[in-house]
């Protein structure tokens, strides 16, 4: 993830469950538009907005709606927060993607994206966010018996198998 100020980047910063736009308030309404690969997908106004991994979509992106996403999908998820429309839904699409969020001038209240809840960048009003799969690779190791399904049985509650 980076942000761009008036063409220059001003930070930048790697996550790997999610990446949030949000205002540093609670329950504070913002506004923004949503490119992929430099085509213009959507504008909204909502608290916020969750863009996942597989990893982190049985997180924080979950609770606020989103898919699950099999780990060995190459996609990510944006999923609005609190959305001010009926319309608005998650999107899923791939990880190849370039995600980049346009900041409306119009917003009034300090904003933040955090990234893995940990990193805290802060954003003004007319920056550009862009999102990006790393070029780092990160493997994750598992036990030999391991169950993806299994493990979100446990975590949701799913129970057992009826016969």
């Amino acid at each position: 993830m980076k942000k761009d100020r008036h063409e220059k980047l001003k930070s930048s910063n790697t996550a790997v469950n999610e990446a949030v736009l949000h205002a540093n308030k609670v329950a504070h309404m913002i506004e923004f538009e949503a490119f992929i690969d430099r085509e213009f997908v959507f504008s909204q106004k909502s608290d916020g907005l969750i863009v996942s991994t597989p990893t982190g979509s049985t997180a924080y992106s979950l609770s606020g709606g989103g898919p699950i996403l099999n780990p060995k999908l190459n996609a990510i998820s944006l999923v609005p927060m609190f959305p001010h429309t009926l319309t608005s839904r998650p999107l899923v699409v791939d990880a190849n993607s370039e995600v980049k969020l346009v900041l409306s001038p119009a917003n009034d209240v300090d904003l933040q994206v955090s990234c893995d809840s940990h990193v805290v960048l802060a954003v003004l009003a007319g920056d550009e966010i862009v999102i990006k799969r790393s070029e780092q690779h990160l493997r994750l190791v598992h036990p030999s018996k391991y169950s993806y399904y299994n493990v979100l049985r446990q975590k949701l509650n799913w129970g057992s198998r009826l016969y």
